[in-house]
């Protein structure tokens, strides 16, 4: 517990030192994929935090021209998952390919 304290004095030292940090479309992605993540815990949050994470923003302005096909989320959702065998995989995939894009 200390060390999330500490953690998250840290992060607002940095915030009120840098104001434009604020505005970093990272720390924006930060807060939206924390948003989508909702009641997720453990190993389902972390992997879904990392696939949101690292999405690309092509596939946000992608979504912005329609919804992504079942097929490319497929496509998406497997190269991310990279070499995760087992539950870690499959708690990745259902993750990846339930998230509304």
């Amino acid at each position: 517990m200390k060390i999330q304290a500490a953690i998250a004095a840290l992060a607002l030292t940095g915030l009120l030192a840098s104001p434009a940090f604020a505005a970093n479309s990272q720390q924006a992605k930060m807060a939206d994929c924390n948003k989508q993540a909702g009641d997720k815990k453990g190993d389902e949050r972390k992997a879904f935090m990392k696939s949101c994470l690292s999405a690309s923003p092509a596939s946000g302005a992608m979504a912005a021209s329609g919804p992504m096909s079942q097929q490319d989320k497929m496509k998406m959702c497997n190269t991310q998952a990279g070499d995760k065998k087992g539950d870690d995989r499959k708690a990745f995939m259902k993750t990846c390919l339930s998230n509304k894009s």
